[in-house]
């Protein structure tokens, strides 16, 4: 069993509150927005007054910034329907017989409307990866707008592309370019965001880029409605077109902000990074937030000095276990079936009256936006864990009753029919009911912990790991999903209803509360295994928080050993868990507070 104590620089001091796991008995921390005016600075201006709730520079900055959301949700919007159009289906489907089904004579196969969508998806994965070494090395400020121009030459691409026979692989060659630029910026937005924003906002910030994911969506449904009846390429080509504003706004957008500020510091520019973090928090550079802040990344930017290549991500303390997290919250974040019910939407909604699939596409996407700003809310002010393991049981309940009622009530009943309009009516409701949890909980919340867990030498590395996980699933579902629920239809419900039972396990056993804490406290809490249940209510005594960013943090660690036996060698400021020096008679002295003895719980 894993023990810890606080090591007081002072060796008289023997007070055993700082002993023991966790430190259960500590004192909370007064928050600095509790705080009044105590003294002054220059010209009058508080050093220690309330911080605001807001600044406009900080709302700015995030409306910006999400813009590489609103990139990526216009995209998927756009592409589901383009496979509906009349021009765009004579242009690359295959011929057929006029039916019903397909009154154009024309239409996708299942392989080929497969490629279509989830190539995006394939391009996403390889963009997110390769994004996050990048980012250490150039800025994530400096990254982002080569990623906007890749982007806009993958819609060139697409826009190109003729009628011919093979010209659809076209299309796909093209989505699989914009990929590149759309799945770079999904790991290059949270990361900024969460690293420049301001500690009581950081949450709501990060859910930004979900908010702005849903309405890239519904305005691509809106969009495609108004140019669906075309009879020329501009049918689908306005919308592609459309796509290079959002690229420009936040290509040309990004080069009016500032660097993220642990970026500047990592880079030997601390008194930039300072003066871009108090313009955030909208407080003097000298006010005791950004002291205490700056101090806390100072430390943690020396600690972090030397070699650190990519793979060493996989082998710190605790790294393993919040990488294989985090992929997996944003394997759950895809497998709860949000997808699901935009793919089957169409076919519900046509059962109670609905033919027209732009307008469900619409219905769909309305909803999903609006109940986001729910989720923006609620990532400031509500609990994640909480949020997030409530919202997985209640969309497990929805699962349960849409698939129910679909596979033994509508399916298979006639078009108009009483029994049809009624089953579809509930379905509709339940999918409805499903789509606001999803906005307000696995939406937002997800894209915020995950940016939130990893210290600031792997943070580009780790989330590059976890966005690639949602970017596979993404794929894995929107290629086989068509397959899939051919064969077994209304059921295919079932899976996501079991799969969001997992995703209730996953946050309730695992995940570590990170609302109101700063990255480097974040970080600390999972080097000292604290209770994920009861994680909510864990403070940090005021000494150790005041020196956490030198004591108790991954930063501090050169790794020199693999598996649970790590070991650590002198570097940077020599400091940290997990480092032990002997004197010449074998008695151990820590040079830090906190010290773990993974192999037999001695202290």
């Amino acid at each position: 069993m894993n023990k810890l104590k606080f090591w007081s620089r002072n060796k008289q001091d023997t007070n055993p509150a700082r002993d023991g796991p966790n430190s259960a008995a500590t004192t909370a921390v007064p928050s600095m927005e509790t705080q009044r005016d105590s003294e002054k600075g220059q010209g009058g201006i508080s050093l220690t007054s309330k911080l605001p709730h807001v600044t406009m520079r900080t709302f700015l900055m995030a409306i910006l910034v999400a813009m590489g959301g609103f990139i990526f949700g216009y995209d998927t919007g756009q592409i589901s329907g383009f496979l509906a159009m009349k021009v765009f289906l004579q242009r690359f489907g295959t011929p057929t017989a006029v039916t019903t089904k397909n009154p154009t004579g024309y239409h996708f196969t299942i392989v080929r409307s497969g490629l279509i969508v989830a190539m995006l998806s394939i391009g996403t994965l390889v963009g997110c990866l390769v994004a996050g070494p990048l980012a250490n090395k150039f800025g994530r400020k400096a990254c982002i707008p080569w990623w906007c121009l890749v982007f806009s030459i993958g819609v060139v691409i697409q826009m190109a592309v003729g009628s011919g026979k093979w010209d659809w692989v076209g299309i796909v060659i093209g989505r699989l370019v914009a990929g590149w630029g759309v799945g770079a910026l999904s790991v290059l937005v949270p990361l900024y965001m969460a690293e420049a924003s301001p500690v009581p906002v950081r949450g709501a910030i990060i859910a930004c880029y979900q908010l702005f994911i849903t309405a890239g969506i519904f305005v691509a449904n809106c969009i495609n409605f108004g140019t669906e009846s075309r009879n020329d390429t501009g049918s689908y080509r306005i919308t592609m077109g459309i796509g290079f504003i959002w690229a420009l706004i936040l290509g040309l957008g990004i080069l009016l902000l500032p660097e993220s500020p642990r970026h500047d510091f990592n880079m030997g520019r601390p008194d930039r990074g300072r003066t871009t973090m108090a313009k955030f928090y909208g407080v003097p550079e000298h006010h005791e937030a950004i002291e205490s802040e700056t101090a806390e990344i100072q430390k943690v930017m020396d600690a972090t000095k030397g070699d650190h290549p990519w793979y060493e991500a996989l082998s710190g303390p605790r790294m393993r276990y919040r990488i294989a997290l985090a992929m997996g919250l944003q394997m759950l974040q895809q497998l709860t079936g949000a997808n699901y019910f935009f793919y089957y939407g169409t076919t519900v909604f046509t059962g109670v009256g609905i033919p027209n699939p732009f307008v469900t596409a619409m219905i769909l996407g309305g909803v999903n936006f609006g109940s986001t700003f729910l989720g923006v809310w609620m990532a400031r002010r509500c609990r994640r864990r909480e949020s997030l393991w409530i919202g997985a049981l209640w969309q497990f309940m929805c699962f349960m009753v849409f698939a129910s009622v679909g596979q033994f009530k509508f399916k298979g009943a006639p078009d108009d029919s009483p029994t049809a309009k009624t089953a579809g009516t509930v379905m509709i409701v339940f999918a409805c009911l499903f789509i606001v949890s999803f906005a307000i909980t696995w939406g937002p919340l997800v894209w915020a912990c995950v940016g939130e867990m990893f210290p600031y030498r792997y943070r580009a590395v780790a989330m590059a790991f976890a966005t690639a996980s949602n970017w596979f699933w993404n794929f894995m579902l929107a290629f086989f999903t068509p397959f899939i629920t051919g064969d077994i239809d209304f059921a295919y419900g079932y899976v996501f209803a079991g799969c969001n039972l997992a995703a209730f396990v996953v946050v309730y056993f695992f995940l570590i509360e990170s609302r109101g804490k700063t990255l480097e406290e974040i970080d600390a809490m999972y080097l000292l295994h604290v209770n994920p249940i009861k994680s909510a209510d864990f403070q940090f005594d005021e000494e150790t928080k005041r020196n956490i960013a030198q004591d108790v943090n991954t930063d501090a660690m050169h790794l020199v050993g693999r598996g649970r036996n790590i070991k650590k060698a002198n570097e940077a400021l020599g400091t940290g868990v997990l480092h032990q020096d002997q004197d010449q008679e074998g008695n151990r002295s820590h040079s830090a507070r906190a010290v773990f003895n993974h192999q037999n719980g001695e202290s």
